[in-house]
């Protein structure tokens, strides 16, 4: 089994009163925020699952995977 290293962002949205999740690699394939919750907990399980079905669409699909953005460090 392969590992990705993707980003979730969660941000609080006063809009959607929720936590909202965005996953800036796929921004160019999916609209933005991919899904939400009512907590951080449950918002990063829901981007989760969003974004391991992204991958295994794209696998399925013979589509290229984004390309993993990597943290510079400090």
């Amino acid at each position: 089994m392969n590992t990705y290293h993707y980003s979730i962002v969660i941000e609080w949205s006063n809009d959607d009163q929720a936590y909202v999740v965005l996953l800036p690699e796929w921004a160019d394939q999916v609209y933005q925020p991919v899904t939400n919750g009512s907590t951080i907990e449950e918002a990063a399980r829901k981007g989760q699952e969003v974004l391991e079905s992204l991958i295994e669409q794209a696998q399925q699909y013979g589509e290229p995977l984004p390309q993993a953005r990597t943290f510079a460090g400090v």
